[in-house]
């Protein structure tokens, strides 16, 4: 082998433009250079010396044509002289189109070649311009270069590649080419995208989950499992006064007026798990108490490893004043009932025990006015027979207003007692109709019976009471039906019930005045006209004594189209307590 020592330059020196591939140490002679006289001598070299020349040439074929760099070598200027198979492969250039014939300027991103060149002329003070100078500068001053930058392939399509740059010398120290060893970066920024993606959702989430631990209207923190506060919110740094520095690392115990409950909340909600509406005294730095209701839960990490405590402190002071006013407010209120009850049992029982003084004399007002009226003690005038009349009718009336009102009061006293006995329904309605079948004919009016197949069906009750039941719904019928209207009676058997129906076709009520009904002392035909009288208490009554016949009433009614008055009574007082469903009605 020989060496030719003019043409020798360092083992970075210019390469051969023959493709690396086909390059192989020749292990023959290696040519010296010539003497003085200019002749050449040999220089023959061991065998050890060979084989470890052979094995670095050897290496240094394998390294520079590995697949996974592309290694690229230029002269001085740039032009490209050797483009191994891994520059092949990534760019899909073959050796042939390239070398001699573009500079790596040429295969990279033009703006990014721009704007390196602008980075590197501030950087270093000094003007470069945009193309090769731009990706070599630095190594061509000798420093240490390693850049990103984007390659374009052949087809057009582009990748992000890491390029290391290196200066070729001779052994003059001269400059005679460049050495770009690229690798492809498309892996590696897939990568930091998914990482920067996974980053920006983590700091999402971390963002999400302190918005909401912090826009909690409750004070909220978390402890370790030894009761040290890890963690607060604002609200807690305003229930304490204290800054979230000051909270975090100091035991939890510390703000309450009463240290050991507050710890041992904690501890109960370790053993518990939780803990709900725990109520705690907050003192805050200024001596400001605050009565709050304390909930926690404790919490794990992902492999279910106890972290502590999270808990939250509602302030609850105003609740709390709003329960103590309500508390008194209920003890004022019942005590106002109890002495109204008992004004209400003193009245029902004074009118109930005064129910002979006060009928007596009226009765004797009647009686001797009915028997002027059949002219017994002579013959009247006009005047006189006018004047009678309204005495008679006031009377009545006032005695049926007494009545009315000592009955009302005896069932509100307890006083009122059923006189049980069992008969047909037939019979008591029958009686009913026949009181007020005269008023009805002279008003033009038709009363009609529907007993529906329960004529003859046999209820025990007061009957004296069902017939004044009966009486009051069909009295209020017949008085404000107009003439040629109907009044109809009818009764359904209803599971162990008899449903009983009282429906005209009069004046009826309007929607917004039928929850006036029932009331003591309510007329609401003063409403719809002055032509009726009533004393306001028949339908009170009612209600009364269907319920102390364990029934129950209730009315439906449609203005200017008539009402219908409907009541329930048990076959048997045995069912009394048990009131049928209104779906059964």
């Amino acid at each position: 082998m020989r060496i030719d020592k003019d043409k020798h330059i360092k083992a970075s020196g210019r390469a051969s433009q023959h493709h690396p591939a086909d390059e192989r140490l020749k292990a023959a002679s290696v040519e010296t250079p010539a003497s003085s006289t200019g002749t050449h001598e040999e220089i023959t070299m061991s065998k050890p010396s060979e084989e470890a020349l052979l094995k670095t040439g050897a290496l240094q074929n394998a390294i520079f044509n590995s697949a996974n760099f592309s290694s690229i070598a230029t002269d001085a200027k740039g032009v490209i002289q050797i483009f191994n198979v891994g520059a092949e492969r990534m760019l899909g250039y073959t050796a042939a189109e390239v070398m001699n014939k573009i500079t790596p300027a040429d295969i990279s991103d033009p703006q990014e070649v721009i704007i390196r060149a602008k980075a590197l002329s501030a950087e270093l003070e000094t003007t470069i311009t945009p193309g090769f100078e731009a990706l070599v500068f630095k190594a061509s001053r000798g420093i240490e270069d390693i850049y990103e930058l984007t390659y374009i392939r052949k087809d057009g399509s582009r990748f992000p590649a890491v390029v290391s740059v290196t200066a070729l010398r001779d052994a003059q120290d001269t400059i005679i080419g460049y050495l770009l060893i690229g690798t492809d970066n498309t892996a590696r920024k897939q990568i930091e995208a998914e990482q920067m993606q996974l980053s920006q959702r983590l700091r999402d989430h971390q963002f999400y989950t302190r918005s909401l631990f912090e826009s909690n209207i409750d004070a909220i923190m978390t402890t370790d499992p030894t009761c040290i506060i890890t963690d607060v919110n604002k609200q807690m740094e305003v229930l304490t006064g204290c800054t979230r520095d000051e909270l975090i690392g100091a035991p939890f115990k510390n703000y309450f007026t009463d240290p050991d409950r507050a710890e041992t909340s904690i501890k109960r909600v370790l053993i518990e798990k939780k803990v709900t509406n725990y109520e705690l005294t907050a003192r805050a730095r200024d001596g400001k108490e605050t009565v709050v209701s304390f909930n926690a839960t404790t919490f794990y990490d992902r492999d279910r490893k106890l972290q502590g405590v999270f808990a939250a402190a509602r302030d609850v002071t105003e609740r709390k004043r709003l329960d103590q006013a309500l508390q008194e407010k209920n003890i004022e209120l019942e005590s106002a009932r109890s002495v109204a009850e008992k004004t209400n049992l003193a009245k029902s029982d004074f009118l109930a025990n005064m129910s002979h003084e006060l009928r007596t004399p009226l009765n004797s007002i009647i009686g001797f006015s009915e028997v002027l009226q059949d002219q017994m003690f002579g013959q009247l005038n006009d005047k006189q027979r006018e004047y009678l009349n309204h005495i008679l009718t006031s009377g009545r009336h006032l005695l049926s207003l007494i009545n009315d009102i000592l009955d009302l009061s005896k069932v509100e006293s307890g006083k009122m007692k059923l006189e049980l006995s069992t008969f047909l329904l037939r019979e008591t309605v029958e009686a009913s109709l026949m009181m007020l079948r005269e008023k009805a004919q002279k008003g033009g009016i038709d009363l009609v019976m529907d007993l529906a197949g329960q004529a003859d069906v046999h209820i025990e009750a007061d009957q004296r009471k069902l017939k004044q039941i009966l009486f009051n719904l069909l009295s209020n019928a017949v008085k404000f039906t107009l003439t040629g209207g109907t009044v109809k009676v009818s009764a359904v058997k209803a599971q162990n019930y008899i449903e009983i129906a009282v429906e005209d076709s009069g004046i009826g009520i309007k929607e917004e005045d039928i929850h006036k009904l029932f009331h003591p002392f309510t007329q609401l035909e003063s409403v719809y006209t002055k032509e009726y009288e009533g004393t306001g208490l028949g339908l009170a009554l009612n209600r009364q004594l269907v319920e102390l016949h364990g029934g129950r009433v209730w009315v439906s009614s449609e203005f200017g189209k008539g009402s219908r008055f409907s009541f329930t009574i048990p076959i048997s007082q045995a069912n009394a307590n048990v009131i049928p469903p209104d779906d059964s009605l």
